[in-house]
């Protein structure tokens, strides 16, 4: 919770608590987002020491937060059930809709910065025709009102969270719906079709791959293997990889089983295993190769993560 008691304005304080405004810096991407209702799974994708933070507000059925991220990250999500939610890129305008249905995995650019606004049953009951909106989930919706409306919540957060900071009335939940629904009557770049049907053929593909990979996430399968699996040739699979997640589909599974291993190295201590035992675990053969590349990736060796006081 931001904000320390003072005693010299406890009904501010209070008012603090009630809104529920969290914000935290974050120096590992497993403490990245973990917000109530969330699916979330995620794993950094760039070299580099990970920095993050999470701003997030409970106001009225409405949640809103802010994520940063300084390394390219795969988010693998579903959103809360019963929500609506409108997901702002603050670098390039985009606006995408969210909703329980919905799921994606994808790789964030590096210094990534999203807010969203997650609109509550409270709200949603008061919505009519929400079928219509079928055709826009996950679909980017590019417009001068979102990148507007994405820069100036990113800053009333910021802001809410200073604790000499204006508090909001009440009065925000409902604008914050009536602004989202605004901007999606206005005129907007999109997709034309044939790009629309291009971006969810390679979605599928790479739910279908993640399928696969995550019945086995310790071993590591042959190009053959995940085209078998995707129902598509191995040159497709290859195109459709590179173009959606940046990286090649070996590349893909060696990234996410060091951050497997990773996770291993800070769970447990010395005295329970050692860097060669986790390496092997995860289909990591050659040591010395494992720790170079584990240490290109997460700035350190095996062996310090393991000797991280706990």
């Amino acid at each position: 919770m931001i904000g320390s008691a003072d005693n010299t304005c406890p009904s501010r304080n209070t008012r603090k608590q009630a809104m529920q405004i969290q914000s935290h810096n974050t120096a590992d991407v497993d403490q990245q987002l973990v917000i109530a209702g969330w699916q979330e799974h995620y794993q950094q994708m760039s070299a580099g020491y990970f920095q993050g933070k999470v701003v997030h507000l409970q106001l009225n059925g409405i949640e809103v937060f802010e994520e940063q991220m300084n390394t390219r990250i795969e988010q693998h999500f579903h959103a809360p059930a019963a929500s609506l939610v409108f997901s702002f890129d603050t670098q390039n305008g985009s606006l995408y809709l969210l909703n329980e249905e919905t799921q994606n995995t994808w790789i964030t650019p590096e210094n990534y910065k999203e807010v969203s606004v997650v609109i509550g049953p409270r709200y949603l009951r008061q919505l009519e025709n929400l079928s219509n909106l079928d055709g826009l989930f996950l679909t980017p919706l590019v417009s001068q009102q979102s990148r507007i409306f994405g820069r100036w919540l990113s800053s009333t957060l910021q802001q809410l969270a200073v604790d000499d900071s204006p508090l909001p009335d009440e009065s925000l939940a409902q604008q914050l719906v009536d602004d989202c629904l605004y901007i999606l009557d206005c005129p907007r770049q999109t997709l034309d079709h044939s790009q629309q049907k291009h971006l969810a053929h390679d979605r599928r593909l790479i739910q279908r791959v993640f399928d696969l990979v995550m019945t086995a996430p310790q071993e590591h399968f042959n190009v053959l293997q995940l085209a078998n699996a995707a129902g598509v040739s191995v040159r497709q699979l290859q195109h459709s990889f590179t173009s959606f997640t940046g990286v090649s589909p070996s590349q893909w599974q060696r990234l996410r089983r060091l951050n497997f291993a990773r996770r291993d190295l800070l769970r447990l201590c010395p005295a329970q295993t050692t860097v060669a035992e986790i390496a092997m675990r995860w289909s990591f053969w050659h040591l010395g190769r494992f720790s170079e590349t584990y240490r290109t990736l997460f700035g350190e060796l095996p062996s310090s993560t393991l000797l991280r006081p706990r």
